[in-house]
């Protein structure tokens, strides 16, 4: 088994005043040559953005992109016609494909919103832009893992052009739970939100990330009341 362990005061970090933003691999003006990526796992922001104000309309392309509220509203705007409002336990993909252009903003004027912005790199360039969002609060447990995003139109969550599966676990204090890694070549990234747990003996706090591989399970044990969420994604 391989680990690199990224600590939460590690990670890159600016304040726009209208944006305060962490990131877990190089973005925008934060540039460490060592914290590129995860595997196909491109970028990890953990966004605060502030009462009505947000990002413009702009571009992407071929990149899957994956938001997470955490608290408030967000709303989404982009060039295929969708304008919506995704809010902690919802779960938004957009496939940029060959091209997508799109805003998000706070919707609130009163309270900030909170969310991680994801990229993961496609295994099919230029395909046809798709914008998606779910709710996910049907399908949350309490002290098991929960599936959100996967490979396939037809399983539970949301899907991308990559062998990849997202879960998210909200775990009570002295809780264990395993997870199997799908695909032996795919590692998997761990993202604290909440708390402090241990994987493999590792210990982790809040907005700490450890990615693994070359392994087949994962041991997860809260030392505290934890939530967390974990990326298996392709290391190639």
């Amino acid at each position: 088994m391989k680990t690199i362990l990224h600590k939460a005061n590690t990670r890159g970090h600016a304040n726009h005043g209208w944006l305060d933003t962490h990131h877990s691999f190089s973005f925008a003006g934060y540039y460490d040559p060592e914290r590129m990526n995860f595997g196909a796992l491109r970028v990890l922001n953990d966004d605060v953005v502030v009462e009505g104000r947000g990002f413009g309309t702009h571009p992407h392309d071929n990149m899957e992109i994956i938001s997470i509220p955490l608290s408030g509203d967000l709303e989404h705007k982009d060039s295929m016609g969708n304008t919506t409002v995704i809010r902690e336990g919802d779960v938004q993909v957009m496939s940029a494909g060959t091209g997508i252009l799109h805003s998000e903003f706070n919707k609130n004027h009163d309270k900030e919103v909170r969310f991680l912005q994801i990229w993961v790199i496609p295994n099919e360039r230029n395909v046809t832009p798709r914008y998606d969002q779910i709710s996910i609060r049907d399908v949350a447990r309490k002290n098991e893992f929960y599936q959100i995003l996967s490979s396939d139109q037809d399983d539970q969550g949301v899907w991308i052009y990559q062998n990849a599966w997202f879960h998210l676990g909200d775990f009570e204090k002295g809780m264990k739970q395993s997870y199997e890694v799908k695909l032996r070549t795919n590692g998997v990234y761990i993202f604290v939100l909440e708390g402090e747990l241990a994987i493999n003996g590792q210990i982790l706090f809040k907005r700490d990330g450890l990615g693994v591989w070359d392994t087949d399970i994962l041991d997860v044990e809260a030392k505290e009341d934890t939530k967390l969420l974990l990326m298996e994604v392709p290391m190639t």
